[in-house]
């Protein structure tokens, strides 16, 4: 299991704005706060957000770059896929692979993807459904 990720930011308060509301609906709760920066917890795992020094926002992110591509976060159900995809859509979110959504992944992964305010790929996905065979 992780311990924590840190990840630096361009513009901390509107990523404050975007990872608050989406960390609290995952179950989340803030752990710390300081000037050029805050992280969230939910049990012994937390992700922290530091406002990136002037000096070092020359060359933007990109996840196709070494690097991080991604972050996956688990879901209850489906349902909260559906729900966390419209209030992304309320807030004017690009959902990603629209035209394959929720089955971006394929046909068995239920999952919405988008971009944070770096363009960081975030991806929530449903627990897989579970089929009783005879």
């Amino acid at each position: 299991m992780l311990h924590h990720i840190e990840l630096y930011v361009s513009r901390l308060e509107e990523s404050r704005s975007f990872w608050g509301w989406l960390l609290h609906e995952l179950g989340y709760q803030v752990y710390q706060e300081w000037n050029n920066g805050f992280s969230y917890r939910k049990d012994h795992f937390y992700i922290v957000f530091v406002q990136t020094e002037e000096r070092f926002m020359d060359v933007p992110y990109h996840r196709c770059r070494v690097g991080l591509n991604h972050l996956a976060f688990h879901a209850d159900s489906r349902e909260q896929v559906d729900l966390l995809t419209a209030k992304l859509e309320e807030q004017s979110v690009s959902i990603l692979y629209q035209d394959r959504h929720p089955f971006a992944a394929g046909e068995d992964y239920y999952a919405v993807f988008f971009e944070d305010p770096d363009r960081i790929k975030v991806e929530i996905a449903a627990p897989p459904v579970i089929t009783k065979t005879p």
